[in-house]
């Protein structure tokens, strides 16, 4: 894997990112007009209070919703601009998630569910091919995360420290370009949350991808290279 570098260039922008939700009647505005520039490499914490909209920005970026108004670019690729599937295809492809609350599926063993992104969109004819070269690759990234030897066990059997790292390897089986981490210690004791955040550095260091998480925790922000602050769905100095 290549040694992380970091540089100036962006890999992603938001602008001018404008978000509402239907509540009955009422219109919720969660984000005002957020503009942010995220740069090939970097560490960057967005933190803030809870309901300030660091979720929903998150998802924004990496296209697991659309926003109201403004636009998110890919270098200089317009994700409004593309079909559903293009954007499927771009969000399996260029980015990882990882949740606060692990996202497993518990009727499968770790390295299946690391595998599942590897098989997205393989089809009947090279799934068994593919299943095969996924499997393979699961296990190297379970190794990644110091995991291999729980690759067969359920999620039920692993702690919640185990879970988490199960689904940072499930994140990064693609080889993401761009990490994005919702609360990723947000569920975990104080002591395992610091594992696995010195678990992300080294990920980042080891394979040079962009990292930026989500955090009201200042303690998780201090390890980031940049902090932004969003509050009541503004950028704020």
């Amino acid at each position: 894997m290549r040694k992380a570098q970091l540089h100036n260039d962006v890999i992603l922008r938001a602008d001018n990112l404008v978000k509402d939700y239907r509540i009955g009647r009422y219109t919720l505005r969660v984000l005002h007009g957020v503009t942010l520039e995220v740069r090939r490499g970097e560490f960057l914490c967005i933190v803030g209070p809870s309901g300030a909209g660091k979720s929903t920005l998150l998802h924004l970026l990496g296209i697991l919703d659309t926003p109201t108004e403004g636009k998110v670019l890919y270098r200089d690729k317009d994700f409004a601009s593309l079909s559903p599937s293009e954007q499927a295809y771009w969000r399996n492809r260029l980015f990882g998630f990882v949740f606060q609350f692990y996202h497993l599926m518990p009727d499968f063993t770790a390295l299946e569910n690391v595998a599942m992104p590897a098989l997205v969109g393989t089809g009947l004819t090279g799934w068994r091919q593919a299943r095969k070269k996924a499997r393979q690759e699961a296990l190297r990234t379970l190794e990644l995360v110091k995991l291999a030897e729980r690759a067969n066990h359920r999620p039920s059997q692993l702690a919640g420290g185990e879970r988490q790292r199960v689904a940072i390897a499930r994140a990064l089986i693609n080889k993401p370009e761009v990490l994005l981490c919702d609360e990723p210690t947000g569920n975990l004791d104080t002591d395992t949350g610091k594992r696995i955040l010195e678990l992300l550095c080294n990920i980042r260091e080891q394979t040079g991808c962009t990292l930026a998480v989500v955090t009201h925790d200042e303690d998780v922000a201090a390890m980031g290279g940049r902090i932004v602050h969003l509050v009541d769905g503004r950028i704020v100095q």
